[in-house]
Parts: structure tokens; C-alpha cells; sequence
């Protein structure tokens, strides 16, 4: 099987990749147009691997995009590509509006004019799996979860723009017969994360004895999920999951953005022992507008269905987290360009209240 995977020297999209290729017997073509949080340094241990192939492209480019599919006769899509950080959604969210849905549907429709020319066994096991947040579901109240019926109430630029295409990706389904899978996560962590979401820059700062900032009271909760539990759902899904169907993937991991702060200073304080204690460093900031207060997300469905669960509980997860930070000190430097200097962003919002 060769499967195309767009924004692969992301985050997510690279763990997805390094367990492709690390665990099993599939051929990958990385298909990123190497924007700020892109970083091929984290496919370095895999670049060497005949069955992985790097293409510089932007989903957005229909051309680029038709010569992908034309050249490598791809078996599926995995599409990853995205602006993710709801912070620089609200600084500026137009980068949010043409990456995350005109890029969605560009992809799209050379996807689909390429099944549409696949005949027999090749058309029948085309899939394009669609990899979206829990971010589109809005914010839970005290109780409940986010199930894949769950109506979508987005409440920033970048939850809305995934919003959007996530309703592409169902149209081109029910419209055209294109055969897809949408997956929507909860907050992943792990090693290779950009330093500008919460825990990697929670470590960074605090190794470098800078602020660490929480917005409001860090009473917000998130449901954290291991990128590499993450990844093999998303190859699990691809492979075996319903076309047409949603699948909610979370760690059951719920927690308050002060309690993974605190959860951070103390395996610092475990392993890099200073003489003042980490969460002394910890500082309360404007909050952003918008802001959710709560995710929760019900996974029984591809627990059911397709046998997946997180392997990793918080605190395992956390501490190879830290570690990793700790260990690949020269990859945090070289991954972050002369405009982005560690702090928190989205807190002034264009007039916003």
C-alpha cells in the first residue's frame, strides 16, 4: 500500500509516518509545504528508507497536487495538513481560511478526478482519511463528552475553518460516492511538538527559568492524547474503518491546563533539580477570547469497532514527554524560526472583549 500523507513533517503527521514506517509494510510520500511548525528533522531516523519519499508542496496548489497523484499512484490519502494553533487563528486567521478549507477542498477534488480514473481493485480500496480536532465540537459544560454525533459549535477561526472542512469532506461523501473517513482527536503531546502549544513550552521555559504562562485561572480541561497512541489509530482507521463514518480517538486523560503545568514541574523537579522549585514560575495571563472551557471526548466508538485504546496513561506519556525535551535540546532550537520567541499568543484578538 502507498499512501500519501499531507502535512507529515508536522507534528502529528510525522509520528504518523515514523510508525508507518518503523512497524509496517507500506510505502509513504510526505507531502508539506514546510511552513513555520514543519520540520523534516523530524523524519530524519526514517529519510533514509526507500519506501519514504518527500514531496515539497502546498495542498492548495491544484497543479503540484495533480503531478503527486499522477507520479506516485497513491492507495490513500492521509490528510494531516492543517494550521493548527488556535492562538495565531486569532492573531490572524485568513492563513487559517485558505490553508484548512480552500486547501481541504483542492485536495479533495485532485483526489477525487484521480479515483475517478482508477478502475477495479484500485478504484474499490481508494480511502481518503480526513484527520480533524475535537475542537469543532465547542465546549462542554462540567459533565458529559464529545460522541461523534455531537453538533458542531465551533468558537474560534481555527475550530470553525476545521469545522468547514470537515463538512467538505462529508459533502464530497455523500455527493460524489468519494470514499472517506474523518477522525477528530483530543489535545496531543509528545515528542517533536513545536514549542509555542502548552506542555512543550511549558518545559522549554521552565528549563530556561522563563515565566510559564496559564491563561486566566488554568481551569480549562483537556483530554490528552499521546501522539503515538494517536498515530496508530489513525493507521487503524485508515485501514479498517467505515467510509463515510466519524471516529472520535482521546486519551481519557482529562485535565485542568494548571494541573499539567504542576504535572510538568514535577518531573522536572525529578530529573533537572533546581534550587527554586519550577512552579514558582508559573504565571496567570489575560485569557484568550473564546476560549473553551472544557473537552471530554467519548472514544467507545473506534474502541469498539476497531479494538484501539491509548497504551500510554498521562503521566507515562508526560514523563517520556519531558524526557524527550531534555534529550533533543538542539532539535527545539533549530525548529524554531527568528519570529516566534516563546510566548503565548492570541491574548490581544483585534478588539475582541
Amino acid at each position: 500500500m502507498k499512501v500519501i500523507v499531507t502535512g507529515g513533517a508536522g507534528f502529528i503527521g510525522s509520528a504518523v509516518i515514523r510508525h508507518a514506517i518503523e512497524n509496517m509494510d507500506v510505502e509513504v510520500v510526505n507531502l508539506d509545504k514546510l511552513t513555520y511548525a514543519g520540520n523534516l528533522e523530524s523524519l530524519a531516523g526514517v529519510a533514509d528508507d526507500p519506501r519514504y519519499q518527500f514531496e515539497h508542496v502546498d495542498i492548495c496548489d491544484r497543479k503540484a497536487l495533480d503531478r503527486v497523484f499522477r507520479e506516485h499512484r497513491p492507495d490513500a490519502v492521509m490528510h494531516l495538513a492543517a494550521e493548527s494553533h488556535v492562538d495565531r487563528s486569532i492573531d490572524g486567521p485568513a492563513t487559517f481560511i485558505e490553508t484548512n478549507i480552500v486547501g481541504t477542498y483542492t485536495l479533495l477534488e485532485a483526489a477525487r478526478d484521480y479515483w475517478n480514473g482508477l478502475q477495479g481493485d484500485a478504484k474499490a480500496r481508494f480511502r481518503f482519511h480526513h484527520v480533524s480536532t475535537d475542537e469543532v465540537y465547542g465546549s462542554l459544560g462540567e459533565t458529559g463528552f464529545f460522541t461523534e454525533e455531537t453538533a458542531y459549535q465551533p468558537n474560534s477561526p481555527y475550530s470553525a475553518s476545521k469545522a468547514s472542512s470537515d463538512h467538505l469532506v462529508r459533502a464530497w461523501y455523500h455527493t460524489y460516492g468519494f470514499p472517506v473517513v474523518t477522525t477528530n482527536c483530543s489535545n496531543n503531546y509528545g515528542p517533536y511538538q513545536f514549542p509555542e502549544k502548552l506542555i512543550p513550552l511549558m518545559i522549554l521555559n521552565a528549563l530556561e527559568g522563563k515565566p510559564l504562562p496559564i491563561y486566566g485561572k488554568g481551569d480549562n480541561v483537556r483530554d490528552w492524547l499521546h501522539v503515538e497512541d494517536h498515530a496508530r489509530a489513525l493507521w487503524l482507521v485508515l485501514q479498517k474503518g467505515r467510509l463515510g463514518e466519524v471516529y472520535n480517538i482521546g486519551g481519557h486523560n482529562e485535565k485542568t491546563n494548571l494541573e499539567v503545568v504542576h504535572g510538568i514541574c514535577q518531573v522536572l523537579e525529578e530529573l533537572v533539580p533546581r534550587s527554586t522549585e519550577y512552579s514558582a514560575l508559573i504565571t496567570h495571563v489575560t485569557d484568550r477570547p473564546g476560549h473553551d472551557q472544557r473537552y471530554a471526548i467519548d472514544a467507545s466508538k473506534i474502541e469498539q469497532e476497531l479494538g484501539w485504546r491509548p497504551e500510554e496513561t498521562f503521566e507515562s506519556g508526560l514523563r517520556k514527554t519531558v524526557q524527550w525535551y531534555l534529550d533533543n535540546a538542539e532539535w527545539c532550537q533549530r525548529v524554531q524560526d527568528g519570529s516566534y520567541h516563546g510566548e503565548r499568543l492570541g491574548i490581544v484578538a483585534g478588539g475582541a472583549k
